[in-house]
């Protein structure tokens, strides 16, 4: 049995086991703790006006121009609700633009299900290691999931582990999550089909995923309760044979004044079982300054990515972000956001040619 065999089958039964526990206690609730709260309705828009500065781009009548649009990257309504008290759910179709049909949608945009998962609560038997459960379907991978909390600006774009790294942000799988007793972290481990939830599983290869996140002080002051130390193992395969692992090592911190953090990531890749190992790497690092308050006023977002896509090879890539970001004032958990971004991507190295690619763009948040 190989190692990635034996953490599969361990957190299989682990998970197992409570989903066994987490159904005793629930037979005991009295008729009037059993009502389910009603279903509910939200909902996340990511909306932008991208202007591209470089490099042109040519037309079918050989003139340049600088490409320019409106886009809508993402737009998604979140149904949720519970069936049982110790069992809710979640559905949420997200959109997608088609491509490569060849029929009148071509180029449209259509819904597919980004998460679809029930969650079985396990707070009533886990004593102390409380906002414990278990999911199933399609739902959220543990690094990204975490990583977002902190980052808060997905609506500019992806963080650096789903753009450089080939992390998806959700999978097909079953997963188990607790928080450590006294506030010291939480730890998050699941086995996934390692497709990303836009792709069918390919064969019977499974990804295990395992972060967990320390917080060293969570009582002490201002200054040290915000840190956070990440760990995060990624074991996969394309096929037998064929790896397919991520390794990430994470500083994240937050304060009244800024969020910040640093992700250092590593990769093997292995196309086929007799194809060359490829090995990349790469760090990102941020910083988010609150010239207001928290989500509510005027906000920088400052990150700059460096990326070596072949470690035997003289080639990298660097993504510099520099934003503006004013969150709106609002109520009833909604939030509202717009932000002014310049991106540049410079690639560098013997191996690369291309030029920088430079964008400027307007982005917008609606949740509810």
């Amino acid at each position: 049995m190989s190692e990635t065999s034996g953490l599969i089958r361990f957190t299989a039964t682990l998970i197992l086991a409570l989903l066994v526990q987490g159904q005793v206690p629930a037979t005991a609730q009295s008729a009037t703790d059993q009502q389910p709260p009603p279903v509910t309705v939200g909902g996340v828009l990511f909306y932008d006006y991208t202007f591209t500065l470089a490099p042109d781009a040519e037309d079918a009548g050989g003139q340049t121009y600088r490409p320019n649009g409106f886009n809508v990257t993402r737009a998604y309504l979140n149904v949720t609700g519970r069936v049982a008290p110790f069992l809710r759910f979640r559905i949420t179709p997200d959109i997608t633009r088609m491509s490569g049909s060849g029929g009148s949608t071509d180029g449209s945009v259509m819904f597919r299900m980004k998460y679809g998962y029930a969650q079985f609560d396990l707070d009533q038997v886990t004593g102390a290691w409380d906002d414990t459960w278990v999911r199933m379907g399609i739902h959220q991978t543990p690094f990204i999931d975490a990583a977002d909390g902190v980052y808060r600006y997905r609506f500019q774009g992806t963080s650096f582990a789903e753009r450089d790294g080939g992390l998806s942000s959700a999978d097909a799988g079953v997963s188990a999550r607790t928080a450590f007793p006294g506030g010291y972290g939480d730890v998050h481990i699941g086995v996934y089909n390692g497709e990303g939830y836009s792709r069918a599983e390919q064969n019977e290869q499974k990804a295990l995923m395992l972060r967990a996140t320390l917080r060293p002080m969570p009582d002490g002051g201002a200054l040290t309760r915000g840190l956070r130390v990440t760990g995060y193992l990624h074991r996969d395969h394309v096929m037998a044979g064929a790896e397919r692992h991520r390794y990430i090592g994470s500083i994240w911190y937050e304060h009244q004044r800024f969020n910040a953090g640093f992700d250092y990531l590593s990769r093997d890749d292995r196309s086929a079982p007799d194809a060359r190992l490829i090995e990349s790497d790469g760090l990102s690092v941020f910083v988010t300054p609150f010239l207001q308050q928290k989500g509510d006023g005027l906000e920088l977002l400052l990150r700059y990515d460096t990326f070596r896509p072949d470690r035997s090879i003289d080639a990298r890539r660097h993504r510099t972000i520099a934003g503006l970001a004013w969150w709106m004032p609002t109520a009833d958990g909604r939030t509202a956001a717009l932000m002014l971004d310049y991106e540049q991507v410079r690639y560098r190295g013997a191996a690369e040619t291309r030029p920088a690619d430079r964008r400027l763009i307007l982005h917008g948040l609606v949740t509810f």
